[in-house]
């Protein structure tokens, strides 16, 4: 049986792949001729030449994809495969003007995929959907900012606006957004962590009492022993696996925990050194536990009582000097036991004994781990559990050792190091009265998924995005949508088409904006921005390319002007100044942000600098006790119903994030396609699932809800048992808006109880 799902004219059918049997090995020379082709047809093989060679240099721009960091030596082409699909993506030639909009009514465009939309080019004009209206107008940038300041003056209270952000936008520009929603009245500041990464923020502030990582490139490169768990670096942080294959060199051993082989954990073929091109490569992984979905925080605890009972594996001078609860975590771990282990992991014996003889072994241990840990309802417990074998290992503050979550969108850490968080700190707030003179509000505002129960329920009106695909990235897709229509104005800061801007308010605004690949031009001349990476790195970020059309403005610039128009004479904060020279904003920052005093004269520095994290630099631990704290959370895992899977969402090797680059899944081995369940063959024969039927996907919830996401090829492939996988956004239905992390309220994407049945129609 062949499916195809009607489609548009140009409008790729995406359910009807061609399948192959997965890869061993990832880049090397295809993925070079990926990127190549990719960029070639988006840019021009003179402009690719220009941008790429560009990508994450000292004085280029920083790349718009993951937020890997950049080694201080640097190659001359450092950039990954998909990084270079970032890029393209923002360079693309092709453009969308007012007369697009003309030719397209929003019903149509809502009829598009998001594949189809992004690849229409660059918006290079605000436009505007008034009520009732089929098409998107053109409009002037007063006109729109006057739209706004109208729509925002007219909320019985300033908590009927959030404010959300999504990374890649500048720390400037984040700066001065959060400045200006509270200068508005709110917190209301929900941002893509609330959805990724916030289960690893609550974790480490609980444990260590710093919510980033407390590692940097070159602990990596010094461990002995690295975990890599739930992350998939091949597709999403490709640059991770250079340093991988640089800590193998230094005789560092790594363990990869995953429901799915990934083959980038296990061979790396380097692009850029003549083993990788025409070699065998590295191969990377010497245990590969291949666990259950849900299942990681039974194996950690099983670790560390194991760990507890080898005679001097315990750090006890650490443990004594800069720890508390060490008991409570002895006398939960005494109750573990290996049945309800291999029970929730699915693994064998032997295979977690010889993980201990890895971990015992090793004094420089770091965990890397990515969305497989923190998209569960037990993610803040999985993570808390990861510190716990850390801090018995005395592997914190360690040269070679620590935490490692691995951040995905560029700047997604700096901008909650700005202050986007709904719940700032009380040290926060104060530092921005007294540098601005006005008292910001203390209650907490929304985080993501509370931002769309507002919108739902009319607590919400005016939803302003910077950046980011808020629809396409939400959980509950059709509840997400529903609340999005009831508010009376969204509003989208971007470069590109995507679903978030055919499924509106009654009324709605696109604000285009420049790219990371692009100058930058003010008043005072030529500016720059910065960014932070995944472990506290900050540095410039400077475009070269002449910007996408003359009516794009700067984040920075709309946040400044907007500011100017809701607020008026009210605010004495400078916002003119701010948008002629960017400089002013960084000492703004210097002066309410510990970490960044003389910021301008340390981002001048090339490479930039690195954030002070105080569990790494003095094995100082800030959290309510001044201790590093070890927990004892009852071990969970996810109990599935005899016929059903457990599925997990992930990307695809052509996508980032909700950006869909193509149709391909090429070390998957799937092709031309997108609408696609991966499933053990032994569990597809028990459900009655040849290779290649037709299922539809339904989500059984505790509270006996179901949500259905039909017409999936089955593709039979070697997961863990009982365990299924799909696309993200098209399996974002199945996931109801009450289905949240504990502690950190993050959507359970990775963890979702499904039946398959076969296709209808």
């Amino acid at each position: 049986m062949t499916r195809a799902t009607p489609s548009s004219s140009g409008d790729p059918v995406q359910d009807a792949p061609s399948v192959r049997p997965p890869r061993r090995s990832a880049a090397g020379l295809p993925a070079i001729g990926h990127a190549l082709r990719m960029a070639h047809r988006e840019m021009g093989v003179k402009r690719s030449a220009l941008t790429l060679l560009r990508v994450n240099q000292k004085d280029g721009f920083d790349c718009p994809g993951c937020a890997w960091p950049e080694d201080e030596r640097r190659h001359a082409a450092e950039f990954c495969e998909n990084g270079a699909k970032a890029v393209a993506e923002e360079a693309t030639r092709a453009r969308v003007t007012p007369a697009f909009f003309a030719r397209h009514t929003i019903a149509k465009l809502a009829e598009r995929s998001g594949y189809w939309l992004g690849k229409q080019g660059r918006i290079t004009q605000p436009v505007y959907l008034a009520k009732g209206a089929d098409h998107y107008q053109p409009v002037s940038w007063t006109q729109a900012f006057g739209i706004i300041a109208d729509e925002l003056r007219a909320l019985d209270s300033p908590d009927e606006a959030v404010f959300y952000t999504s990374g890649r936008t500048s720390n400037e520009a984040a700066f001065l957004y959060q400045l200006f929603a509270r200068e508005f009245g709110t917190n209301n500041l929900p941002d893509c962590s609330n959805m990724c990464h916030e289960s690893s923020g609550t974790a480490l502030t609980e444990t260590l009492g710093v919510g980033k990582g407390s590692v940097l490139l070159e602990d990596l490169h010094q461990a002995e022993l690295i975990i890599v768990a739930g992350q998939n670096p091949g597709t999403n942080h490709p640059r991770m696996l250079t340093a991988l294959e640089k800590a193998k060199q230094g005789g560092a051993r790594i363990i990869t925990v995953n429901p799915l082989p990934e083959a980038g954990m296990e061979r790396f073929r380097n692009p850029q050194t003549p083993r990788g091109l025409a070699g065998t490569g590295t191969p990377l992984t010497d245990l590969f536990l291949q666990i259950r979905i849900g299942g990681d925080q039974a194996l950690f605890r099983l670790l560390n009582k194991l760990v507890l009972e080898s005679p001097g594996a315990v750090d006890q001078e650490f443990v004594d000097t800069h720890t508390d609860g060490y008991e409570d975590l002895v006398k939960a771990a005494a109750e573990t036991g290996w049945e309800e282990t291999l029970t929730a992991t699915g693994l064998e014996r032997s295979r977690i004994e010889e993980a201990l003889r890895m971990v015992l072994e090793s004094r420089r241990i770091v965990v890397c781990w990515a969305m497989g840990l923190t998209q569960h309802k037990h993610a803040v417990a999985t993570i808390r559990e990861v510190v716990n074998l850390l801090l018995l290992r005395g592997a914190i503050g360690r040269p070679g050792a620590g935490v490692c979550p691995v951040r995905g969108h560029s700047n997604v850490q700096g901008d909650r190091t700005m202050g986007i968080v709904e719940r700032p700190t009380p040290g926060f707030l104060d530092a921005l009265e007294s540098e601005f003179g006005f008292a910001p509000p203390r209650e907490h505002g929304l985080d993501t998924v509370e931002s769309i129960r507002a919108l739902r329920d009319g607590r919400a009106q005016v939803f302003f995005a910077m950046g980011g695909n808020f629809v396409a990235a939400s959980p509950d897709t059709r509840v997400t949508e529903d609340a999005m229509r009831r508010a009376r104005l969204t509003v989208h800061v971007s470069t590109k088409l995507n679903r978030s801007h055919v499924v509106t308010g009654s009324r709605a605004l696109i604000l285009p904006t420049l790219g990371r690949t692009e100058r930058d031009v003010q008043a005072t001349g030529e500016q720059f921005v910065t960014v932070e990476d995944s472990m506290g790195m900050v540095h410039a970020s400077r475009g070269t390319l002449e910007p996408a059309g003359e009516h794009l403005l700067s984040e920075t610039a709309i946040v400044a002007r907007l500011a100017r128009r809701v607020l008026g004479t009210a605010s004495t904060t400078p916002w003119e100044d701010f948008e002629r020279d960017y400089s002013l904003v960084r000492d703004r920052i210097a002066r309410v942000i510990p970490g960044f005093e003389d910021f301008n004269t340390r981002i001048a520095r090339p490479g930039g600098f690195t954030l002070p994290h105080a569990p790494r630099d003095d094995r100082r631990f800030p959290t309510a006790t001044g201790k590093a704290r070890f927990t004892a959370a009852p071990v969970e895992h996810p109990h599935v119903p005899e016929g059903r899977l457990l599925l997990q969402t992930l990307r695809s090797h052509d996508q980032y994030n909700t950006t869909i680059y193509g149709l391909d899944d090429r070390y998957r081995g799937i092709k031309d396609g997108r609408r696609v369940v991966l499933v053990h063959p032994d569990d597809a024969t028990a459900l009655g699932l040849a290779d290649g039927a037709y299922a539809d996907l339904t989500s059984e919830w505790h509270d006996g809800t179901e949500r259905t996401a039909p017409g999936f090829r089955v593709v039979h492939y070697p997961t863990a048992r009982g365990c299924a996988a799909a696309y993200y956004p098209e399996t974002n239905v199945l996931v109801p808006l009450d289905a949240t992390a504990d502690g950190s309220n993050t959507p359970a994407s990775k963890s979702i109880v499904i039946r398959l049945t076969p296709a209808r129609g």
